[in-house]
């Protein structure tokens, strides 16, 4: 039997559709305060990180020999009120991982289920899919400097990767303008933004219908401060001090875990992308998960991004 344990964001119901589609049986899980979007009603089995020690007990109980992890769950903290008897004895070593950045984290957690006997399975092994094949998708195809800032991108990761610091970063013209951090690939091209305050009738600049407010209160203000029918808005624009466009270059760490935490992309990344005003989207292939490849392909040619997945 196959556990799925499921986060937030599209992977979980794609994964499940996968399962559904192929008839493979399974049983739903969540982490506490992070429910999965599309499970239509299925049973789930909820846990808490303070209780991992009982919840793996439950697993093999149900005859879970396998566990699949599909969708983002933020970093936690541990509450020692809410440990119980079989988690206790773990808590040193996840203590020490927390400490030892998202790899280690990630690693003594992994840790816990094989002990068990419980085999960790990729979400893109059970929906290959998910993983697109080298090439470029988009119409808007890549030049030299492109082709440059690709090379120059790659070799950044590379070195971040060995600090556990993130998997992407931006690159204009040679130039590094971001790397990723905690804060992840939003944010990463949040940075390159700053705010303009005007005022508009109407909130009316869209993205393919959407308006997008970066899940941040300076992205959008809604409050009639003046009382008369204008609203007093504050947009958001690339900093002129900053070379403009850049690519955003996705890749996997040297020593990624690619059973679990493969870096992914999807339609909000080349919304933000648009938004940001780069120039595209460079994939490592083989080694970073698309979510919904053909609306994100539609969505760059509908802007004139690139869309590559390089070797």
């Amino acid at each position: 039997m196959l556990a799925l344990i499921a986060g937030e964001g599209q992977l979980p119901k794609i994964v499940m559709d996968a399962l559904d589609r192929d008839d493979i049986p399974f049983r739903l899980c969540e982490v506490e305060g992070h429910a999965c979007a599309g499970r239509a009603g299925r049973p789930v089995l909820r846990f808490r990180v303070e209780t991992i020690g009982s919840f793996i007990q439950q697993l093999i109980k149900f005859d879970v020999d396998k566990v699949c992890f599909a969708g983002r769950v933020v970093r936690p903290s541990l509450d020692p009120s809410k440990l119980d008897e079989a988690t206790k004895p773990l808590v040193p070593r996840m203590l020490a991982a927390l400490q030892a950045g998202d790899d280690g984290a990630l690693r003594a957690v992994l840790g816990f289920f094989e002990e068990a006997g419980i085999e960790i399975v990729a979400a893109h092994n059970l929906a290959p899919a998910l993983i697109p094949a080298p090439g470029v998708y988009s119409a808007e195809k890549p030049n030299k400097q492109d082709e440059a800032d690709a090379d120059r991108g790659a070799e950044i990761i590379r070195a971040i990767s060995g600090a556990d610091i993130g998997q992407a970063c931006i690159v204009s013209g040679g130039q590094a303008l971001a790397v990723e951090t905690i804060g992840g690939t939003d944010r990463m091209m949040r940075s390159l933004l700053r705010t303009q305050t005007g005022l508009a009738e109407k909130m009316t600049e869209t993205v393919s219908g959407k308006i997008s407010d970066w899940s941040d209160p300076i992205g959008m203000v809604a409050d009639y401060m003046s009382g008369s029918d204008q609203q007093p808005l504050i947009r958001l624009t690339r900093d002129p001090a900053l070379p403009m466009k850049g690519l955003l270059l996705k890749a996997a760490k040297s020593n990624q875990d690619m059973r679990v935490d493969v870096p992914t992309i999807g339609v909000e990344t080349v919304r933000r992308a648009i938004e940001t005003d780069l120039r595209g989207i460079v994939i490592e292939a083989g080694r970073v998960m698309v979510v919904d490849l053909d609306h994100c392909v539609k969505l760059a040619d509908e802007f004139g991004l690139i869309f590559w997945v390089r070797d």
